[in-house]
């Protein structure tokens, strides 16, 4: 694993650059908010889904265990109409393969599986995400920003994750961490008339599944 330098002189945090998607299990050490998995798609499916037409992408806000992701995902794509081939595999098992891993980087039973079709400025602030820890993947479209900043300011230098790289982002329920000034942002693309399309990725713990169940009975 490869590491970039500090963003800031009087912070210890450094970004992980992995070349594998074990390296993700980075985020476990100090001192790292925030890994990012280097990889570019290939061409001939970002082609596919650059040009796909949004109604047609997959969508959804789910809880399930990561070997289910999979088969909900067929399901997503036959409903939004996503043609069948062979771009439309890989994406299904790119995010299958990302949730099995994701999963076993933060030893979770279970995941929140959101795929967002993202065509307005959301979540334009720079902000920590209110859990333990998160994994973003920008497939069509700009990638999340992230910076280091102080003091609430936000961050002087922003940085962009390219399009296809996951990157999994502590939250401020990261159990003992000091504040560092990590921050990220979903780019502002309203008015541009660009769609992006973003899986995230959040641990659920079995405890709070089994909560909810009792309480709908």
């Amino acid at each position: 694993m490869s590491i970039q330098q500090p963003i800031l002189s009087d912070s210890h945090a450094r970004i992980g650059i992995v070349e594998d998607p074990e390296g993700l299990s980075a985020i476990r050490r100090p001192g790292y908010p925030a890994v990012i998995w280097q990889r570019s798609p290939m061409a001939r499916f970002q082609t596919w889904i650059d040009g796909l037409d949004p109604q047609h992408l997959p969508s959804t806000r789910t809880t399930l265990r990561p070997n289910a992701v999979p088969n909900a995902l067929e399901h997503l794509c036959n409903a939004a109409g996503t043609p069948d081939c062979e771009e439309r595999a890989c994406l299904v098992g790119d995010i299958s393969a990302l949730a099995y891993v994701f999963a076993e980087v933060m030893q979770a039973d279970f995941l929140l599986m959101r795929l967002d079709i993202v065509t307005t400025n959301a979540c334009r602030r720079f902000h920590i995400d209110a859990v333990t820890a998160r994994l973003v993947c920008t497939y069509r479209g700009t990638g999340t920003q992230y910076g280091l900043a102080s003091n609430g300011e936000e961050p002087g230098d922003i940085s962009t994750v390219p399009t296809g790289a996951p990157i999994v982002l502590r939250g401020t329920n990261w159990p003992v961490t000091p504040p560092c000034g990590f921050l990220h942002r979903s780019p502002p693309i309203e008015g541009s008339g660009e769609t992006r399309l973003v899986l995230v990725l959040d641990p659920v713990d079995s405890a709070d599944i089994e909560e909810t169940h009792h309480s709908m009975h």
